[in-house]
């Protein structure tokens, strides 16, 4: 199994708020589940903290292995919701991928 964790600072997009922004990136990626093969698990966080070290968005995935992290990556719904509305919106991208 593959885990992979992103963390992004954002800001407003689309003349939403940054909190509100962070609401449709969370809707965005938790709407992958169930749609994109070999991704067993994915749940999107929103910090509550707000402290200057703190990450705005994070995503936890489980994957069955590393040719499923690929293929997520690639799959048209997972670069649609990147590219249309995580991208707009990162100021700043942390992540790490590792296997169990």
């Amino acid at each position: 199994m593959v885990k992979h964790i992103v963390m992004w600072k954002i800001k407003g997009t689309n003349g939403l708020t940054k909190e509100e922004t962070a609401q449709e990136i969370k809707r965005s990626l938790e709407d992958l589940n169930g749609k994109i093969e070999g991704l067993l698990r994915l749940e999107v966080g929103i910090d509550f903290l707000q402290s200057e070290a703190s990450y705005d968005v994070v995503l936890y995935s489980e994957l069955v292995d590393k040719a499923a992290l690929e293929y997520y990556q690639t799959h048209p719904l997972h670069v649609k919701v990147a590219t249309e509305v995580v991208k707009p919106a990162a100021t700043s991208r942390i992540v790490a991928d590792y296997e169990l």
